[in-house]
């Protein structure tokens, strides 16, 4: 364990109040371990990265490999292999229309990209459109620009300052969905930029699963009235919502995808935005000025996308599809036990992700529900991080059932905890 001693200023993380954090020390498969040989299950894949398990061989031995031909490149005016590989791979197995992938090194970033990519298009061609659209309770990362399109509340208050105004449309809760489309068409009227949306599921904002039509009636909407459609599937794409991309589900091919998170199974920073190819002619000339300029230091880097070919080598060669199968179906049946447990409500699954709502009198984003529920399946052997009262579990593909079972059973027992503290 660590304390306030250490030097290291840990995110969302508010270190006054002094509570202990594990130093984990090497981790395989879907579990974590310290010095001392204890070990928890990772039930949230490390913050939705880890797709195959932690260390898995073969991209292991990958890194390893690119470790002794190539660590870095400038990526401005060069290239290298696994860069050539993966970006070939990646239009292979994505949507005909999306031709085009620029590199990043995060969620975030390849959200800051997608924006980018939209304003510059509409610059470019001579139709200037600034305006962005947006759901309500959206999360796409914590840079400026993300933030912007993110929900407003107390984890950015302080930079309101700073970030620009968007259109935001309502939610499409159950029997509320017509309302979301009219009002994305009302905005789409007025010719905004692009509507970015989290397909199918919202994840910081408290797991809110919505249909597969929803999302593909979005997407016409946009298509009717010219606003490109940014799919942010940093956190659902890699088969977290049972498919490959959540996109796969409702037949929709987006202007823009931005992908990170599972890329690489995990294992390194990498992202990426795939676009369509009119958003590249649109900066293709002979016009400097007309250049995409952005970029940072790691783009690209050789030794991420050679872990990321080999995370695409084992969707091809490997079973993956049947083990995400396997674990959305073994993921329903535990939450089927809890069905009927009046302490949590809205129980819902959508793939591999599982998640309901603790009631209890604070549950509220800054009540001590979430941190006493931390604690107390650490204790446990577990790794889960609710998002207020909200609880999911989203644990890596080759995660055993009796891991999984201890997952649940912590969960059920917690129930208990916050209901008597004592």
């Amino acid at each position: 364990m660590t304390t306030n001693q250490s030097p290291v200023w840990h995110p969302f993380t508010q270190h006054g109040l002094g509570d202990l954090i594990p130093l984990i020390s090497r981790a395989k498969d879907a579990r974590l371990y310290d010095a001392n040989g204890q070990s928890w299950i990772d039930a949230i894949s490390s913050w939705w990265v880890t797709t195959h398990g932690h260390a898995h061989p073969r991209i292991m031995a990958a890194i390893r490999a690119q470790t002794e031909k190539l660590d870095q490149l400038i990526f401005a005016g060069w290239t290298h292999e696994p860069a050539e590989t993966l970006a070939a791979e990646l239009v292979r197995i994505t949507p005909a229309p999306l031709t085009r992938v620029f590199f990043s090194d995060s969620g975030s970033t390849s959200v800051e990209v997608a924006l980018k990519m939209a304003l510059g298009y509409w610059f470019n061609i001579g139709e200037p459109r600034s305006r962005i659209l947006v759901l309500e309770h959206s999360y796409h990362g914590d840079t400026i620009g993300t933030m912007s399109v993110g929900e407003r509340g107390v984890y950015n208050r302080a930079w309101q300052p700073l970030l620009f105004d968007v259109g935001t449309i309502p939610f499409p809760y159950e029997g509320l969905e017509q309302a979301t489309l009219d009002a994305l068409e009302a905005a789409c009227a007025q010719k905004p930029a692009a509507f970015i949306v989290e397909p199918l599921i919202l994840g910081a904002g408290g797991m809110l699963i919505y249909p597969a039509w929803v999302l593909a009636e979005m997407r016409a909407i946009c298509a009717r009235h010219n606003v490109l459609f940014i799919a942010d599937e940093v956190m659902t794409g890699w088969g977290r919502t049972g498919t490959r991309f959540a996109c796969d589900q409702a037949g929709v091919i987006p202007d823009i995808v931005c992908l990170s998170k599972g890329l690489t199974g995990g294992s390194l920073p990498l992202a990426v935005t795939l676009c369509i190819e009119p958003i590249y002619e649109a900066h293709f000339s002979t016009d400097r000025a007309k250049t995409f300029y952005h970029s940072s230091s790691y783009t690209a880097n050789p030794i991420a996308c050679a872990a990321a070919n080999a995370n695409l080598e084992i969707w091809h060669d490997e079973p993956v599809q049947q083990r995400i199968d396997a674990l959305a179906d073994a993921q329903a049946a535990h939450l089927s036990l809890l069905s009927h447990d009046p302490r949590a409500q809205n129980p819902r699954r959508l793939g591999t992700i599982a998640a309901l709502d603790i009631v209890v009198p604070d549950s509220g984003y800054l009540s001590n529900l979430a941190p006493r529920l931390i604690a107390f399946y650490r204790d446990r052997g577990v790794l889960l991080r609710p998002l207020g009262n909200t609880l999911y579990v989203m644990p890596p593909y080759c995660i055993t059932a009796d891991e999984l079972a201890q997952v649940w059973d912590a969960v059920s027992t917690s129930l208990d905890a916050v209901r008597d503290p004592a």
